[in-house]
């Protein structure tokens, strides 16, 4: 098959990753595969150093942004328009909220190009742009685009059943035109025992005594993704458990305000910040902490959670969107959002109990170890490529 991804960013993060990785099996299985995405802008950091020599042709346009900007999009809409007449792809498979409706729009106006049609059209949903966290205006907004481009989509993907549920509960699509592919990682890097004198090389860049029981979060520095709860939940549990310390694996537009908060509380010597680190940094940081606290209060399904689970990390993790399909009381700690009460007390039996988490960690692996395969979700993604050329 010909295909066309398209994404609105390749920065560091979740949906990108999970893009990347299906360009680069898709080429490998002989499908001819095209990645259409617009800069990476801001502090995220980019990930086109990992794309090149993917195996698939990657092209940029300058003004497809994060932002709604009627300028910028207008001509991104043109050029991606461009991109598909000369590509000419059998499926259009977009990814993100930006990307996703223009890249659905220009695919669905080639149906009278060439024939015998328009390429199929295929959305991902990484995550929704409607959330509780915002205005009832701009989720009735998004909500409307949403559903006005779902006339223009004949499959979505989701990456977690919580998506398709939401989905559908707004009105977007119908349940016969959705499944789940969940968002694939590398297994090995994860899963394959990283020697001790590394992981203590990593405590040691860190300054993080090798007896500390670490507390780590990967995430960008931004709102919404609950590094605010984490540091209060500190405040009562860093007295309590000398030996706990915290890091934060990533960077953001709030990396200076938390590191200031801190500071303030008293807590500075208990937090490590890391900064951006390189994906094939994340499995060390992973397997060099004890347990993953993930706060967010949005996500489709946060790879930073199987990702923990493959290396036999317990995850405490909020309950949002996809978070309950992969942890529970056997994998880890699942509690209600924004409960910072809830939020200690898993945090301090974990810390307390090194069997528990070497119990739950072991759990986890076993729970996850296929679910997240690269195969797996490409086997999906590819059943649905041929179901709709079909």
């Amino acid at each position: 098959m010909k295909i066309a991804h398209i994404i609105t960013r390749l920065i560091l993060g979740g949906a990108q990753e999970n893009t990347l990785l299906t360009c680069e099996v898709l080429a490998r299985r002989g499908h001819d595969v095209t990645l259409i995405t617009g800069p990476a802008t801001g502090p995220e950091g980019e990930l086109f150093d990992q794309a090149r020599g993917g195996g698939y042709r990657i092209e940029t346009v300058p003004h497809m942004i994060r932002a709604i900007h009627p300028y910028h999009d207008v001509l991104a809409y043109r050029h991606v328009k461009r991109l598909l007449r000369q590509i000419q792809p059998d499926i259009v498979h977009t990814h993100s909220a930006k990307a996703g409706i223009l890249g659905r729009l220009a695919a669905y106006s080639l149906k009278n190009v060439w024939a015998p049609g328009r390429p199929a059209v295929v959305h991902t949903l990484h995550g929704l742009a409607f959330h509780p966290y915002q205005s009832q205006w701009l989720n009735r907004f998004y909500i409307a685009v949403e559903r006005a481009a779902t006339r223009r989509t004949d499959f979505f993907i989701s990456v977690a059943d919580a998506m398709t549920a939401q989905s559908l509960a707004a009105g977007i699509g119908r349940a016969e035109q959705y499944t789940t592919a969940y968002s694939a990682m590398d297994e090995a890097a994860f899963m394959t025992p990283i020697p001790q004198s590394q992981r203590d090389a990593f405590r040691d860049k860190y300054s993080i005594p090798h007896d500390s029981v670490v507390l780590v979060t990967i995430a960008r520095l931004f709102m919404l993704k609950g590094h605010d709860y984490i540091i209060e939940s500190a405040r009562t549990l860093a007295p309590r458990h000398p030996n706990a310390l915290w890091l934060f694996v990533g960077d953001g537009n709030l990396s200076d305000v938390y590191k200031q908060q801190v500071k303030t509380l008293g807590l500075a010597d208990r937090f490590r910040f890391t900064g951006l680190l390189p994906t094939t940094a994340i499995p060390l940081a992973v397997q060099s902490s004890d347990i993953l606290v993930h706060c967010s209060l949005r996500e489709g399904l946060a790879r930073a959670l199987p990702q923990a689970m493959l290396a036999a990390r317990p995850a405490i993790s909020f309950d949002v969107d996809g978070a309950r399909e992969v942890v529970n009381d056997n994998t880890g700690r699942l509690i209600p959002p924004k409960d910072t009460g809830r939020l200690i007390a898993a945090c301090s039996e974990l810390i307390a109990d090194e069997s528990l988490r070497t119990r739950l960690g072991r759990q986890a692996q076993a729970a996850v170890k296929t679910q997240f395969s690269p195969d797996t979700m490409v086997d999906a993604i590819e059943k649905v490529c041929h179901s709709l050329l079909a």
